[in-house]
């Protein structure tokens, strides 16, 4: 598959928004080498800075570079997840589980029929184009309310193309892999839940622990991955979380490396009954993942990968839990390469973030990450206005 030329077709053809590779003024960040994307969960912006209960990442937003005005787009996870990756919810605002190799059903994104919470079906692997679904500025439909709406940040439907950051790293001869906390040792094909050995394929819900989520590992979702045409782009790039220290150890680090906690130790939180004791409480949740966001950022920088090349870890919620309050949330950038203890006003939201790493990439702009009010975040990573 070429990228290059399926991306200027689509654009000719479907008026997509994307970009060309080159050439582009809003490149202003540093060549990228490696970027560590560390995925935490469900907590709004003053949930965790300012909480007693997270020491090490309310120092470690000093030392490194806050953005104090960055925003999830819509809700719920799973759609946050792939507007990181992707640049676009896909026509999938829930947090279903894939339908797996299902090569026959028709994905929402190519029916332009976004498929909602109310959804009855497993989600259709993410291929071809079309229309995203809509990001309404005020929602009630996930989760809210007439007297407490969900605040989004607003985007009107647009022409989408199927792909996520992965297939454009492998077109450009470079690499990911997603680390997935309690992803079972036999893989991650067709496990929807795990607690690290048992999954949805050896028991029977809720006989397991979902600690292992799939609405977390939003590679998994896209056709071109489930396919494993490619074995530079398949199943076998999703691992986990374990052999993140084994290629730090190596050296053998992807240039993306997308790292997501468990449901207990990215603040999520799910009860006792879905995950086991300890994960109810919210101030509990916050301290493991304090200490998991401690224990990852200390052993990414204590590498000897870290120290060569323009390297950079970004820790980031991917929403606020359906709350009244603005869809705001935690973003701390780190770099190896720029001066740090850097605070940013600009306003960013998730399409800013993948926008960033493409920049930092050399590769073209995906979707919302193309549209002209998405910024680069250009102050946070060291690069120049």
């Amino acid at each position: 598959m070429n990228f290059k030329k399926i991306v200027v077709a689509l654009c000719l053809t479907a008026s997509i928004a994307c970009t060309a590779q080159g050439g582009n003024r809003d490149r202003k960040v540093p060549h990228l080498d490696h970027v560590f994307v560390i995925m935490m969960e469900n907590h709004y912006y003053g949930q965790v800075l300012g909480n007693a209960s997270a020491p090490f990442i309310n120092r470690y937003a000093k030392t490194a570079n806050l953005a104090t005005n960055y925003f999830a787009v819509g809700h719920p996870s799973l759609t946050n997840y792939l507007e990181v990756i992707g640049g676009s919810n896909f026509g999938i605002i829930n947090d279903d589980s894939p339908d797996w190799h299902n090569t026959s059903c028709v994905s929402n994104l190519e029916l332009s029929q976004p498929a909602l919470e109310t959804a009855t079906t497993n989600t259709c692997p993410i291929a071809g184009s079309g229309l995203d679904g809509a990001t309404p500025e005020v929602d009630t439909t996930n989760e809210g309310t007439a007297s407490e709406p969900v605040y989004n940040t607003p985007f009107a439907p647009a022409h989408t193309i199927g792909m996520s950051i992965a297939d454009q790293l492998v077109e450009a001869h470079m690499s990911w892999k997603s680390y997935q906390e309690n992803l079972p040792p036999y893989g991650a094909d067709k496990v929807n839940n795990s607690d690290g050995l048992l999954s949805n394929l050896t028991e029977a819900a809720p006989g397991v622990p979902n600690l292992y989520a799939v609405k977390h590992n939003p590679f998994v979702y896209f056709a071109s991955v489930q396919s494993g045409s490619n074995p530079d782009n398949s199943l076998k790039n999703v691992v986990g979380l374990n052999q993140l220290y084994v290629d730090l150890a190596s050296g053998q680090v992807p240039n993306l490396a997308f790292i997501a906690p468990n449901q207990c130790h990215d603040m999520h939180g799910r009860g006792t009954g879905e995950v086991g004791p300890g994960c109810s409480v919210d101030a509990n949740n916050i301290v493991q993942g304090d200490a998991a966001v401690k224990a990852l950022v200390s052993g990414i920088k204590s590498s000897k990968m870290w120290k060569e090349g323009n390297n950079a870890i970004v820790t980031v919620w991917d929403e606020n839990d359906y709350s009244s309050l603005p869809n705001q949330v935690v973003t701390i950038v780190d770099t190896s390469y720029a001066p740090t203890g850097v605070p940013s006003k600009v306003l960013y939201n998730h399409f800013s973030l993948l926008k960033t790493i493409e920049a930092g990439f050399g590769l073209p702009f995906l979707n919302h990450a193309a549209d002209k009010n998405v910024k680069v975040m250009s102050d946070l990573f060291g690069g120049n206005d």
